[in-house]
């Protein structure tokens, strides 16, 4: 690690605390929602389908981030999106009816979706430079972050705090750190402008015509089946918890806090697993745990038994998605690259989508542990997937080249 330069050191640190703070104004909005179900007296269906497309709009703001960072870099992308992040938080906190409020919601949508992009952008780009993996240890600042943010909305709650100050606090928490690190991050001629590629097991360049366009579907049918679980997680089990096997309402989130505290864990470790197995076998044994996990949720009795499934799952799903992009980079460099991570960005919001759709409607129709057998099945299609994943683990590849290395220490 002594050979990286000092300029892909500080991106990497400035680009977590850009997937940090996606992570906490995410769960600072989504944390807020009973208080704005109150305040205006939106029904439960109103806050499911601002949520809802609030997500699909999220995958405009992917596509706006493709064009941005191909025409300047995913540097300029990222700082947008963070800006917009506060301009669309301040005004959800100044909101005074219902009708501002859905709009200014799916405002925020947009920049969620610039900014989610932009950051897998510079991920990627940061990973190169690297010549290892370490696109988990991202998401690991998401997940923190995420955390963090429930964390804040908790302690502005216990203080008195109102809900516009704690949106207009939580905004102006983002602008400041979007303006330390934006300079920081890759700027293009660090990035964007050299190739940075890895050979296959088999010699021949994956960014090769069909393959590399059979590989990014099979990638973003894996992403989308894990937001696609993810969603399923954090909409519903709680509802199962409570509905089902009778918990309390405090009782019940410790689901969703055993899920996320668990994919933190594994995002955290995530890196250096595929370093030493490779990412097939990582994903193939996440996915395994994922499978168990759900299957335990499915299966429970009683509250312990479902809560301790949920962790199991948070274990296994949580490293799937940052390795679909860390892979994804393999296929191409340069501009090409922001669009190919923009593009795949958008399969995260499909499996929103399907979870929203297919998951909600089987809960509707008949209970909530027969909605948790879909993210079973989709648990259970990941083992399959896994098959695309690179074989080799970090010490069999061949290194990043001397030029792509030289670009990014410029």
């Amino acid at each position: 690690m002594s050979s990286i330069a000092p300029a892909v050191r500080g991106a990497r640190i400035a680009d977590s605390f850009a997937f940090g703070m996606q992570g906490f104004f995410f769960a600072v909005v989504l944390s807020h929602l009973p208080q704005q179900q109150e305040k205006f007296g939106l029904s439960d269906t109103t806050i499911a389908v601002s949520v809802l497309l609030a997500s699909l709009l999220a995958g405009g703001g992917s596509v706006a981030a493709e064009q941005v960072a191909t025409r300047w870099s995913s540097r300029t992308t990222v700082r947008i999106g963070l800006l917009l992040v506060t301009v669309t938080g301040c005004a959800i906190a100044l909101a005074p009816n219902t009708a501002v409020l859905l709009v200014t919601l799916g405002c925020y949508g947009v920049a969620l979706g610039i900014v989610d992009a932009s950051a897998n952008m510079q991920a990627v780009f940061i990973q190169h430079g690297y010549g290892t993996v370490i696109l988990a240890s991202f998401y690991a600042a998401w997940s923190a972050g995420s955390i963090g943010g429930a964390l804040f909305v908790a302690t502005t709650e216990s203080l008195g705090i109102t809900l516009r100050q704690s949106l207009l606090i939580a905004a102006a928490i983002v602008l400041v750190v979007g303006l330390v690190i934006g300079p920081r991050l890759l700027g293009k001629q660090e990035a964007e402008a050299g190739p940075a590629e890895h050979a296959t097991g088999d010699g021949e360049s994956r960014a090769s015509g069909t393959v590399a366009r059979r590989v990014f579907l099979a990638l973003g049918l894996a992403l989308a089946l894990v937001f696609a679980i993810d969603l399923t997680v954090g909409s519903w089990s709680a509802l199962y918890l409570t509905d089902e096997l009778r918990a309390s309402s405090a009782t019940a989130t410790l689901a969703l806090a055993a899920y996320q505290g668990a994919s933190l864990l594994a995002r955290l470790t995530g890196d250096a697993w595929v370093r030493r197995f490779g990412p097939r076998r990582v994903v193939r044994a996440v996915a395994a745990l994922g499978v168990a996990g759900i299957a335990l949720v499915v299966a429970a009795p009683v509250t312990v038994i479902a809560i301790a499934g949920f962790l199991i799952a948070g274990l296994g799903i949580g490293v799937i998605a940052p390795l679909c992009f860390s892979e994804a980079g393999q296929l191409t460099s340069g501009t090409a690259l922001d669009a190919l991570v923009a593009r795949l960005n958008l399969f995260n919001y499909a499996g929103t989508l399907v979870a929203g759709v297919v998951v909600g409607g089987i809960t509707a129709a008949f209970t909530y542990r027969a909605g948790f057998v879909v993210p079973l099945v989709f648990a259970a299609v990941l083992i399959v997937s896994a098959a695309v994943f690179d074989s080799r683990p970090d010490t069999d590849k061949r290194p990043i080249s001397d030029a792509s290395r030289a670009v990014l220490d410029i």
